[in-house]
């Protein structure tokens, strides 16, 4: 009986336990009215929601945050990633984490720097045909503006061609390292490189994500716990709105077979509805690390869907993404994934028209889908 009792209390401990985060250090520079947020892997790295946001008294910042999963990844922020915290070089630093093995925990934290505070004045890592198409592109849709970017191929300025685009999620982390919070995927680099290689000309638009809106605008599907709802407004923007001006004022190819999206996590699952959603717009899809959990009616989307026959489908997924994964098992993200491409060819979706790529080691960063964009791009586009 008290070996039971003793197992009852452990397991009630550890099912339940939570940990204080205390600022000890902070930048000089903080303005003493300021908000910190903690973000991360537990709230769907969003930049900073009020409900993470740390209280303060006598000058120290603290938050407690309940066990919601064994290990969690985090930064801080002023919020939003462009004010996320760095090293004293105002360079991007590894996420921190934390595994839930105590009852009551305190976790003493000092921060050096912010990034609006260091790199306000960095040379952006973005290559030459690379832009800001806007600073706020107005999304009628869901009456917010949005920083656009915009990549032409490197002979653009010198020819008359039009090119196939794509259309991609999460803008701040594709083309330049000092907008990004953990890394940026290099698109324009690696697309140079293939220009110089084999001649391959593709123009990219990167769409930044919302902030603390990205969870509502990259669902269609609402969860109880995280929000979402906004995805088709979000999507019928990129369709009705800004791709009619890419193509009006740009020499895209603008039909479904020179038009892809592409998108990972979050931007992986919206990426995913759009083109099941909009085979005339989007005849292809890069579909990265897809958050198919956010809702149960995302891999039931894929059942009334088997009847296109000419999208092609690009998804990836990671073994090791997820913090409770063992060697012996995959992850949620790899097993979702599964399913919908299942579901899609029982359905009738061509099985030549799906690539379906499990990587052992892959994780659920920038560093991976940065790693596994050029098969993707490839292939999504051959022969074109």
């Amino acid at each position: 009986m008290k070996t039971l009792t003793l197992l009852l209390v452990l397991f009630f401990q550890y099912s339940f336990s939570q940990v204080t985060f205390v600022l000890d250090d902070i930048p000089v520079n903080t303005s003493k009215d300021s908000s910190i947020f903690i973000s991360g892997d537990f709230e769907e790295w969003t930049g900073g929601q009020e409900k993470y946001k740390l209280q303060q008294k006598s000058g120290v910042y603290y938050i407690t945050i309940p066990k919601l999963k064994n290990k969690i990844n985090y930064k801080f922020t002023n919020g939003s990633w462009g004010s996320v915290e760095t090293n004293s070089e105002g360079l991007n630093i590894e996420n921190r984490s934390y595994e839930f093995v105590k009852a009551n925990d305190t976790v003493n934290i000092k921060i050096v720097n912010w990034v609006n505070s260091s790199t306000k004045n960095k040379k952006s890592t973005a290559n030459e045909n690379v832009f800001i198409l806007s600073e706020d592109f107005e999304i009628p849709q869901l009456n917010r503006k949005r920083r656009v970017w915009m990549y032409l191929p490197p002979n653009y300025e010198m020819s008359n061609e039009s090119y196939p685009a794509m259309y991609m999620h999460d803008g701040q982390n594709i083309f330049d390292a000092t907008t990004s919070f953990s890394g940026e995927w290099q698109v324009d680099e690696i697309l140079n490189n293939l220009y110089t290689l084999i001649d391959f000309k593709l123009i990219v638009i990167g769409i930044d994500n919302g902030q603390e809106k990205r969870l509502n605008e990259y669902s269609p599907w609402m969860n109880e716990k995280y929000g979402g709802g906004e995805g088709e407004a979000y999507v019928d923007f990129l369709v009705n709105t800004l791709k009619p001006y890419i193509d009006d004022n740009y020499r895209t190819l603008p039909d479904k077979e020179h038009t892809a999206i592409m998108g990972s996590s979050m931007g992986g699952l919206i990426s995913y509805y759009a083109a099941l959603k909009h085979p005339d717009v989007f005849g292809k899809a890069g579909v990265f690390s897809p958050s198919l959990w956010f809702s149960e009616e995302s891999i039931e989307y894929a059942k009334t869907k088997g009847n296109l026959k000419e999208t092609k489908m690009y998804f990836l997924g990671g073994e090791r993404e997820g913090d409770n994964v063992s060697f012996e098992e995959i992850s949620q993200t790899v097993k979702d994934m599964n399913t919908a491409v299942e579901l899609l060819k029982e359905e009738g979706f061509p099985s030549e028209n799906i690539i379906s790529k499990i990587v052992p080691d892959g994780e659920h960063n920038e560093q991976f889908w940065r790693t596994e964009f050029e098969e993707a791009i490839l292939w999504l586009f051959e022969n074109k």
